[in-house]
């Protein structure tokens, strides 16, 4: 694995935690009550932090990265292992 398929795998698993993190605990304008005048219901209200969830993304997405990023370097797991339908044939010695 080259450093530049390390930081797209780094990259792209960072967002997918992000987008799961965004929601969790987020208190919207509606439950709160206090909703400002041209805004949604479901708009943040003033208690979001970016920040916050921005560090989380990252404390979660680093283990997650480092353990996908180990099973590919160890190489004991391929993709023939997770052929359901043996649509890759069957691996010949040679």
């Amino acid at each position: 694995m080259s450093v530049v398929s390390a930081l797209v795998l780094f990259a792209v698993i960072w967002f997918l935690v992000l987008f799961v993190v965004l929601p969790i605990r987020l208190e919207t304008q509606g439950d709160a009550g206090e909703r400002i005048e041209g805004t949604h219901a479901g708009a943040p209200s003033s208690s979001f932090s970016m920040r916050r969830k921005l560090r989380l993304a990252t404390f979660w997405a680093v283990p997650i990265w480092v353990a996908i990023v180990s099973v590919i370097l160890w190489g004991d797991i391929s993709v023939r292992d997770i052929d359901m339908f043996n649509r890759m044939g069957t691996e010949e010695a040679g």
